[in-house]
């Protein structure tokens, strides 16, 4: 693939020009952004995504299409995407914001395209040890909030599984779309109510997991996901016991959705989501028509909006 020209880094702060002085990017107002383990740093090392950082750290491979031998990240982000954009990815500047560890990223960078992975915690390391930095791949530590970059850069900007976890999604959608460029798109998801959610205990395990230092996070699910789990391989297989279950163990299990993983696998997928969903600070929930009357009244155009996934999944585009 030929050499691209990256849309260049601009400071979050003023939006200034930035001088890359090698170890440290400098804006012409005297900003100073740390580069580390060769990842420009654009946030505060601590941040309420800490515990995301450590789960992507420790999980690093889990949801890999390349480590579970399926599709499953491929055929979501494909859904999402729509046939139209997928099939043109390649040579497109994508700009994909909360990256964990890249089971995204994997996808897009097969598809051909130019990605920029950002993420706001320090799962943006884990990335680069799967998808280390080339011609094609560059990553960055930065608040969706306060992206380094001039508006309207990049042909897609693509975030899933990350717009619930923000303070408040509707401005996440608002500063996402401001990076699309006239003719591009935006494709996200979002969770959405459940009422099951609410007469389960989880609930009740998050409000104390997710004041927890990022590290005994990790290891309390752990904790939960060991306990459980042989009460869910019982429960998979008779599932009026599996739906008892649920309302007890705080646990995530993809028995039934995913049955071709195996055992190990998922266990592993046990342990991520469990934690995932116990430890995030933010968890926000819309309705369909609540996430397309806000991609409306952006004045996106050819919006598709439909429930699946995680809950919502949106795209749509920026006028030409």
């Amino acid at each position: 693939m030929q050499k691209t020209e990256w849309p260049e880094w601009r400071c979050p702060t003023d939006n200034g020009d930035i001088n890359d002085q090698g170890e440290a990017l400098v804006c012409s107002c005297g900003h100073v952004f740390q580069r580390r383990n060769g990842i420009p740093r654009f946030v505060s090392t601590e941040n309420y995504a800490d515990a995301f950082g450590a789960q992507w750290k420790k999980y690093r491979t889990t949801q890999l299409d390349s480590y579970t031998g399926a599709t499953i990240s491929k055929d979501r982000l494909r859904r999402c995407v729509g046939e139209a954009l997928w099939s043109q990815l390649a040579g497109k500047q994508v700009l994909e914001c909360g990256c964990g560890a890249g089971r995204f990223t994997e996808v897009l960078l097969s598809q051909g395209a130019y990605v920029t992975s950002v993420d706001l915690s320090e799962a943006v390391d884990a990335n680069q040890q799967n998808f280390p930095q080339t011609d094609n791949h560059r990553i960055a530590q930065a608040d969706i909030l306060r992206l380094p970059f001039a508006p309207r850069q990049f042909d897609a900007v693509i975030c899933l599984g990350v717009i619930q976890h923000t303070p408040n999604p509707e401005e996440t959608i608002k500063f996402l779309y401001a990076q699309v460029k006239p003719g591009g798109t935006l494709v996200i998801d979002h969770y959405t109510y459940n009422l099951s959610w609410y007469t389960k205990s989880a609930p009740l395990f998050r409000q104390y997991l997710r004041r927890l230092p990022s590290e005994k996070g990790v290891r309390a699910t752990e904790w939960l996901v060991n306990a459980f789990w042989p009460f869910h391989r019982i429960a998979n297989v008779f599932y009026p016991a599996q739906m008892l279950l649920s309302r007890v163990s705080p646990v995530l299990s993809y028995h039934r959705l995913y049955p071709t993983l195996g055992d190990e696998l998922l266990r592993e997928w046990a342990m991520l989501d469990t934690h995932d969903s116990l430890t995030d600070w933010y968890k926000h929930f819309r309705t369909k028509r609540q996430i397309q009357r806000t991609l409306e009244d952006l004045g996106l155009k050819e919006i598709w909006c439909r429930y699946g996934g995680n809950g919502v999944e949106a795209r749509g585009k920026r006028s030409s």
